[in-house]
């Protein structure tokens, strides 16, 4: 009976050393890895996008006399507006025409009491931007200014005076030059920041008694830009 047991024992032991030989050491189940989640990915620079806009805003115009370095006169303000267009040409440059209406004039104190020129232009700046940084560009270039119109008010202390002038024959133009800054507050907003001085003499209603200045105008304003 020990005999029967013993041997018992024994083939179960082989039958299990071979079962194990045969099949292997059980195999770990494998981890499943953790999936990366993919950053999003970053908007794709719309520099080389054409973009045409609006713009509106704030002049605040003087004069400086040509001849007479002692000629002085004060500033009055005016209103700035019209269409932008921004064509990329390689970054980080591009070119940026645009067609503004553009009030301007000046005010002066003389012998006869006050007077006031106020002088309205279509202007077609002719600019270069250039971006400095991510929201800043720097802007310089030439502006073509057509005179549309001029009123000159006389005010003696005891009677006012004026004068309207209209160019319809369109035959008056002036040549100015531009430097400015703008600042992208969004994608479709900008800061604009702008000096404008005359580079040609400018006498709109030809009277010999005006003073041959040329115009000064500080400009600052918003820009819409559609894409």
């Amino acid at each position: 009976m020990k005999k029967i047991i013993f041997f018992a024992i024994c083939l179960f032991a082989v039958y299990d050393a071979s079962a194990q030989g045969y099949y292997g050491p059980p195999r770990r189940r494998p981890r499943y890895r953790e999936e990366r989640r993919e950053r999003p990915r970053q908007s794709q620079d719309d520099f080389y996008r054409i973009k045409v806009g609006l713009t509106g805003g704030l002049n605040i115009s003087n004069t400086i006399d040509a001849d007479n370095s002692n000629f002085s006169t004060n500033s009055i303000a005016g209103f700035n507006g019209g269409l932008t267009l921004d064509i990329p040409i390689a970054y980080p440059i591009s070119f940026a025409p645009e067609v503004l209406y553009s009030g301007k004039g000046y005010t002066a104190n003389t012998d006869y009491g006050k007077f006031t020129q106020r002088t309205n232009y279509i202007d077609v700046p002719l600019l270069l931007k250039v971006k400095l940084a991510p929201q800043f560009n720097f802007l310089v270039g030439p502006s073509i200014n057509f005179l549309a119109s001029t009123k000159n008010t006389y005010e003696t202390g005891f009677i006012t005076e004026q004068e309207q002038y209209y160019n319809n024959r369109g035959d008056h133009t002036d040549v100015s030059g531009v430097i400015g800054l703008s600042v992208d507050l969004s994608r479709n907003i900008e800061l604009r920041g702008r000096y404008n001085i005359d580079l040609t003499t400018s006498r709109p209603d030809d009277n010999s008694y005006l003073p041959n200045y040329r115009n000064q105008v500080w400009q600052i304003g918003l820009g819409f830009k559609f894409q």
